[in-house]
């Protein structure tokens, strides 16, 4: 069973919360859910607006779905997942079933997905999305760590419309 929290209410660090526990990063579309892990990103306040900001390189199958649809929610599961966490990193949404395969529960807040297993699950709506620019980089070593193969996220800030916790 889940509560609804305001976001500042987080139990969490957040440095902790996405760069070690990590998210899932989920949307679906026309019946097709897909979830994809991430542990780059940040929490905050933008354009008066409380935000999380994340990162998805454009051969993300879970990209290819927010940008058409929209849809996203970032939930965190229990300690002790990182075997979830690693199998939805890596096995492509486009190649199989990988949720089926991962014994998580999809649930649905209105159209947005998120499991059931989370302890924390932030619904969000897409603000703004940019591809990052090369041209950008000030400290170019950023870039050839990176981005090797010329791959750049895009970058998203999303509002956080609702904030659900595990009671």
């Amino acid at each position: 069973m889940f509560k609804e929290i305001n976001p500042k209410e987080l139990p969490d660090n957040p440095f902790q919360l996405i760069g070690n526990d990590w998210l899932l990063v989920t949307s679906e579309k026309e019946g097709n859910v897909n979830a994809m892990t991430a542990s780059w990103g940040g929490l905050g306040v933008m354009w008066g607006k409380d935000v999380a900001y994340i990162v998805l390189r454009p051969q993300r199958y879970t990209k290819e779905l927010l940008d058409d649809t929209g849809i996203l929610s970032l939930s965190v599961l229990p300690e002790g997942n990182k075997d979830i966490y690693g199998y939805l990193g890596k096995i492509s949404g486009r190649q199989e079933e990988k949720i089926a395969k991962t014994g998580l529960t999809v649930a649905h807040d209105g159209a947005t997905p998120y499991f059931e297993e989370a302890r924390l699950v932030l619904l969000c709506r897409p603000l703004f999305a940019q591809e990052y620019n090369p041209r950008c980089f000030l400290d170019t070593s950023v870039e050839e760590k990176w981005y090797p193969e010329k791959d750049y996220h895009t970058l998203y800030i999303c509002e956080i419309q609702k904030v659900l916790v595990k009671e």
